[in-house]
């Protein structure tokens, strides 16, 4: 099992931080109620010791896990808006239908305004009638919304510092499958680490690990997700009840998540290097435009 530094777990299946709490508190008027100063958000870090589990399932080292994570009364709104502005990004927008006025066809009055009896109508494509338009009905739109980066990361690495206390740190298993893909095999690797296949589990690999028998291995089981750091997401953390990791993933999240990374200050940089190369360059292209005409 993992061992904590921190007296806090923020986990999302054991804790209730991630729980709406009820006041306590007796009603007072507004008039009475002292304004307490906002305080800056501050960042912890969750540093917790894991077992490192050998192929046959037996405890061959620990590894430990330092992760940036977000405070316990911020951390359930952090994680939050970052599982919404991932599955509202996804959406694609291109639901559509056409109104009255877009339908085909209805150009003709159907029958005389009077002397027949029936209600009046000047159109067959009237929304009331079938094969009419479609009244306040959807239309492309963009969903997507923006999300600082610092933010992200931060949603990306509470989540995984909330799941520690189900998380399982492997060796790199992967030449283990090299004759050919077994899937019973992976099913019987799992049962030692001791993970129920019925689970939903993620395994996280480094880019290099994956090989084709690993992936073909572990494909035909519906409750297994298998992602690497390209593609690692919020919404397949928080879905899976166990988390999986090799030694190498470890030393990514440590490096990318972790409480000493400058991953942040990197791309600030690159980000400022490349508006001031943007600037110089239409600069210059200005100044050659003036030349040319002068």
């Amino acid at each position: 099992m993992a061992t904590f530094t921190s007296t806090t777990s923020l986990s999302f299946f054991s804790s209730s931080i991630f729980l709406p709490k009820l006041s306590s508190s007796t009603f007072r008027p507004n008039s009475l109620k002292t304004k307490t100063p906002t305080k800056p958000l501050s960042l912890t870090s969750q540093l917790a010791t894991l077992p490192v589990l050998s192929f046959t399932g037996e405890r061959i080292g620990e590894t430990q896990l330092d992760l940036k994570s977000a405070p316990p009364d911020t951390a359930r709104a952090v994680v939050h808006r970052g599982i919404i502005t991932d599955l509202q990004n996804k959406r694609r927008g291109t639901a559509s239908t056409l109104t009255r006025g877009e339908v085909r066809g209805g150009g003709k009055k159907p029958y005389p305004q009077k002397k027949t009896g029936r209600a009046r109508r000047g159109s067959t494509r009237s929304p009331l009638r079938p094969g009419g338009g479609v009244v306040f009905g959807p239309k492309p739109r963009d969903w997507s919304i923006k999300i600082n980066r610092k933010e992200k990361r931060l949603a990306i690495s509470t989540a995984i510092a909330s799941a520690v206390i189900n998380t399982i740190v492997v060796e790199e298993f992967g030449d283990k499958f090299e004759g050919k893909p077994r899937t019973k095999e992976f099913i019987a690797a799992m049962k030692r680490w001791g993970i129920d296949p019925k689970e939903k589990s993620l395994f996280l690999m480094g880019e290099d690990e994956v090989s084709d028998n690993v992936r073909l291995s572990s494909r035909n089981i519906g409750t297994l997700k298998m992602l690497t750091p390209r593609t690692l997401n919020l919404f397949d953390i928080l879905n899976s009840d166990k988390l999986v990791l090799t030694t190498a993933a470890v030393d990514f999240l440590n490096q990318r998540y972790g409480a000493n990374n400058n991953a942040y200050e990197d791309e600030e940089e690159e980000e400022e290097e490349y508006e001031e190369e943007q600037l110089q360059g239409t600069g210059t292209g200005t100044e050659a435009d003036e030349n040319s005409n002068s």
